[in-house]
């Protein structure tokens, strides 16, 4: 790993004796001290747990966009960023406690994360907004969060599932699926999300003919999926995550013949549909997911993507967390400073128009025009990220199915039009 890129998960071990020393010695040099210095921003990410199937590609999208920033000078007076990673083991009290140790013990400056929204909101409410920590999460979506009592200071680069819900019913109804039951993972996202189809596949003509809220890791499913089952439906909408029960619930369905026929929302969407149930057995499963449109920006960002780490996984939310890294720190330098409502104050100012156009990876360019006066609209690997007042933005959404026992995309559209 380059030395432009620090990184690591935790102060412990980061420095030897030895470098400390030198580090120490060097801030006593005149006109060393800044140069010497790091600029942290932290990662909340879940490294175990019900969303680690996401976790490592959210964090290589962040390392991305940090290695960018570094080889092309660093933020604010060159200072290089040092990612500093939290494990929100995908639990809201592990993400509170990861959280304070980033901002109270690393003083990081900025928080990328969580992803799991039932992590992201108590992070929010107790650590970031209380200590004026901006926070950009990348894959947080539920509903609740547009409403939430965070100080301005918590946003995300991804659309709520208010608009996921409409997504999702919208293609129920497109492939004839208009008797379904629900099962939904019992925290903010699983609930938010139920609630958001629900109603919108009502409201479409189609009915939910039983729903039922899951705990997170049980060895048995089968009585839920037998009420749902014998209550008319021809399909199942499953929200969950891999790892927390939802691969559980689809091997059991079919296991038992309760369901043949699934939609499987954002969360589901991982490889161990194919490695661990079977792409034969899940033909024809499709689902929804935030994806942008593909546009130039998109294109240069996996081109770096692919240059860095190979092959584009078939995972959410990697781009966004790309984009919420690179807008943190492009709000860094444009308050010129580490302080927090200054940082946050300058987000919407870099992600917004009007501006001079930035693409993924134009770091450079980017803190000349800062420098300059010149005010500057980041254009993302995941879409334009205009906040509104609540720090949400719109999107758009993937039509993904299993075909061939590949996760393909079938189209990205708008739920709106």
């Amino acid at each position: 790993m380059s030395s432009k890129f620090p990184m690591r998960l935790s102060r412990r071990g980061a420095l030897g004796l030895g470098a400390a020393m030198a580090l120490a010695v060097a801030a006593m040099q005149p006109g060393t001290s800044s140069a010497q210095e790091t600029v942290k921003l932290g990662a909340l990410i879940p490294v175990t747990g019900g969303l680690q199937s996401y976790g490592e590609g959210s964090l290589q999208g962040i390392r991305l966009a940090v290695q960018q920033v570094n080889e092309a000078g660093g933020v604010l007076d060159g200072r290089q960023v040092e990612l500093i990673v939290g494990d929100t083991q995908t639990s809201p009290q592990p993400a509170v406690e990861a959280a304070q140790r980033l901002v109270s013990v690393e003083g990081v400056v900025g928080i990328v994360g969580a992803l799991g929204s039932g992590n992201t909101i108590p992070v929010a409410q107790t650590v970031a907004a209380p200590n004026k920590i901006p926070q950009i999460s990348n894959a947080s979506t539920a509903p609740a969060i547009t409403t939430l009592d965070d100080d301005d200071f918590l946003f995300r680069t991804t659309p709520s599932d208010a608009y996921q819900g409409v997504a999702a019913a919208r293609l129920a109804v497109e492939n004839g699926d208009t008797k379904v039951a629900v099962i939904y993972l019992n925290n903010d996202y699983g609930e938010g999300l139920a609630r958001a189809f629900e109603e919108a596949i009502t409201e479409a003509g189609g009915t939910v003919t039983a729903s039922a809220a899951f705990e997170p890791n049980q060895a048995s499913y089968r009585s839920d999926l037998s009420v749902l089952a014998n209550s008319g439906a021809e399909a199942l909408v499953l929200v969950a995550y891999p790892d927390d029960g939802g691969m559980t619930i689809l091997r059991q369905s079919l296991e038992e013949g309760f369901f043949d026929r699934f939609i499987l929302t954002d969360g589901m969407k991982a490889e161990g549909l194919l490695t661990q149930i079977g792409g034969e057995y899940l033909e024809g499963t499709y689902g929804t997911a935030a994806r942008s449109v593909e546009s130039e920006a998109s294109e240069i960002w996996r081109g770096a993507y692919e240059e860095a780490y190979g092959e584009l996984p078939p995972l959410p939310y990697i781009d966004s967390a790309y984009d919420a890294a690179m807008i943190l720190m492009l709000a860094i330098e444009k308050a010129g400073s580490t302080d927090g409502t200054a940082i946050r104050d300058a987000i919407r100012e870099v992600s917004s128009a009007p501006g001079e156009k930035i693409l993924p990876g134009e770091w450079a360019k980017a803190k000349e025009l800062i420098a300059a006066g010149t005010d500057i609209d980041y254009s993302g690997a995941a879409g334009e990220h205009e906040f509104d007042d609540n720090g949400d933005i719109s999107g758009t959404f993937e039509h993904w199915a299993i075909i061939d026992n590949e996760i393909r995309t079938v189209k990205v559209f708008d739920p709106s039009e």
